[in-house]
């Protein structure tokens, strides 16, 4: 069996970036394991600008960021193998491939990080009446066929989800030449970013009509017309709301979703909430060895923050390979809770003793927030208090905590993020 110190799965910015910070932390032995048949994950097919300005502080399209890590990966003569997937992993880090150049092997691993990004919502989830009839697409799978493929899946466009590919999509289809003639939202507020709704929304004059969802589906061979509704406080459509849209395509942006079958083999304990792995400040999981970073972890909004994200990831990886298991019985570990309209954290515990000089802990709160406060509480006793004018669901928060302040707290055990109108 092969042996590396380091292999990643995913070949993706978070899987990039997580390579050149372990090669930087000092190991040699790198392995990059990744299905598709080139690096860079679905940025290739995000041909869009708006990447990098955190990164790199300039305005690059998809491709053009994941290049710069390609680049890295290259100069630091960093292994990959494409065209390969991982069937499983084991809790002792026996990682198995498959690929039709190798067949199927195992690798023994010191260390794993996982980082194999996320998955569109499919349609079966959404219980959508209505044949089956051709022209329904996922946005990710639509945004492939326009900008890497060179194939427009229709002309007469109907979306349901507001998330940031669906935006990004009504933009691009009505660019390609498309009528884009509403995007319909369940909930009532949007699942992307605000500066998404403006751009790719309201500066071409798309209706986005919140509360409202697909109740019906016209065509049997080929999709023909929609009726969208609107829906009640328990998401059940109101009688008489009805509209009718002609249409030949329907694309569905309903949510994403951590790709996490094998985070789920390996034994990985799971968030029921992200649907990602619990981890502690190192990006570490409950199984030894095993990191997780980037949207296998839980959802981003902007790739930057994968890459910071799995920056650490690789660094705390290399540092377990190089100094052993570190943590002691007299180390101090907090558990991080998410209440009163934080919906999560991510990391869920930390250990005061190992962790940097500074912590980033992200959420994302569970509804509309206006002029409220992010509070941190030690204990019982609150330390930060940060007005925020908007908070949604579709944009990250995140808040710092510092190691001396953590310090300083005597019997810490609990460190609560909530959201507070005062």
């Amino acid at each position: 069996m092969i042996t590396y110190d380091i292999v990643i799965i995913g070949g993706g910015p978070a899987g990039l970036a997580a390579a050149v910070s372990a090669r930087k932390a000092g190991i040699e032995s790198i392995l990059i394991l990744e299905r598709d048949h080139e690096l860079g994950g679905i940025l290739n097919q995000c041909i869009h600008n708006g990447f990098g300005l955190h990164t790199f502080k300039e305005e690059l399209t998809g491709p053009e960021y994941a290049y710069r890590f390609i680049e890295k990966v290259l100069e630091e003569k960093i292994e990959y193998r494409l065209n390969t997937m991982v069937m499983d992993i084991s809790e002792d880090r026996v990682v198995t491939a498959m690929s039709r150049k190798d067949g199927m092997y195992q690798i023994q691993a010191k260390a794993v990080i996982l980082a194999m990004g996320c998955r569109e919502r499919p349609r079966g989830a959404l219980n959508i009446p209505g044949y089956r009839p051709a022209g329904i697409f996922s946005a990710g799978t639509a945004q492939r066929l326009v900008n890497i493929e060179g194939y427009m899946p229709g002309r007469e466009v109907v979306i349901l989800g507001s998330g940031d590919i669906g935006l990004i999509m009504a933009r691009r289809m009505t660019l390609e030449g498309a009528k884009v003639k509403v995007v319909a939202e369940l909930m009532p507020y949007s699942g992307g970013l605000k500066r998404n709704i403006v751009q790719c929304l309201d500066d071409y004059g798309i209706p986005l009509k919140l509360s409202h969802t697909v109740v019906d589906i016209e065509g049997k061979e080929h999709i023909s017309a929609v009726t969208i509704a609107e829906v009640d406080k328990n998401n059940k459509p109101i009688p008489g709301t009805e509209e009718r849209y002609t249409c030949d395509t329907l694309l569905l942006s309903c949510g994403l979703i951590p790709e996490n079958e094998l985070s789920n083999k390996a034994g990985v304990k799971m968030s029921p909430i992200t649907s990602g792995p619990v981890v502690k400040e190192s990006l570490e999981t409950s199984v030894d060895g095993i990191f997780a970073c980037g949207n296998v972890l839980h959802v981003h909004d902007l790739v930057d923050f994968v890459s910071e994200e799995a920056e650490k990831a690789g660094a705390n990886a290399a540092k377990f390979i190089l100094e052993g298991r570190q943590e002691k019985e007299t180390d101090r570990v907090a558990e991080i809770k998410a209440t009163d309209g934080a919906r999560y954290t991510v990391p869920s515990t930390v250990n005061i003793d190992r962790m940097d000089d500074m912590l980033t802990v992200r959420f994302r709160v569970g509804a509309v927030y206006t002029n409220s406060y992010v509070s941190v509480y030690l204990n019982d006793e609150r330390i930060q208090h940060k007005k925020k004018r908007i908070m949604a669901p579709g944009e990250m928060e995140q808040v710092i905590l510092m190691k001396k302040t953590l310090l300083a707290k005597e019997d810490l055990q609990t460190i609560t993020i909530k959201i507070e109108a005062e």
